[in-house]
């Protein structure tokens, strides 16, 4: 993650910070998840009679996919200079566009829409995330994630 002085912050807005590397979205992942949420759906853990829905095959929870913000998103978010810490404070939308089916390779795609200035020291950073799946027109999400930066 880049880090720029706490000035040159809103210098970001508007632009687009670039691209994760590409993440499988694999049976094995589907069901920790399924485990760790205790969301056992059939569309999410059972692939036979996934296979009978128009998706053709089990999917990715909705959840699944945007818990991976913060880990797609910790290289690509601008940070300011001198930070101590920088937690999750949210998510302003999101709107699910389509499922990640099983197997698929996904990306994020970010871009820094609002900084602003909480109290001293501390800077809530707004970003547009938008969750892209290897070889389709639409993505999987379109969220904006907040981050509240301690400096």
């Amino acid at each position: 993650m880049p880090f720029v002085p706490v000035a040159e912050l809103k210098d970001y807005i508007g632009k687009e910070l670039g691209h994760s590397d590409w993440l499988t979205i694999d049976q094995e992942r589907i069901n920790l998840f399924a485990e760790a949420t205790g969301d056992f759906q059939f569309i999410h853990v059972d692939p036979v009679k996934a296979a009978q829905t128009p998706f053709g095959g089990t999917i990715a929870h909705g959840f699944l996919s945007l818990s991976l913000i913060p880990k797609l998103m910790e290289d690509l978010l601008v940070l300011p200079e001198g930070l101590k810490m920088v937690v999750n404070y949210g998510l302003d939308s999101v709107r699910f566009i389509q499922p990640v089916k099983v197997d698929s390779r996904v990306r994020l795609k970010v871009a820094l829409t609002e900084v602003t200035e909480k109290k001293p020291g501390q800077w809530l950073l707004k970003a547009t995330a938008t969750l892209e799946i290897e070889g389709q027109e639409k993505p999987a999400f379109i969220a904006e994630p907040l981050s509240l930066c301690f400096v």
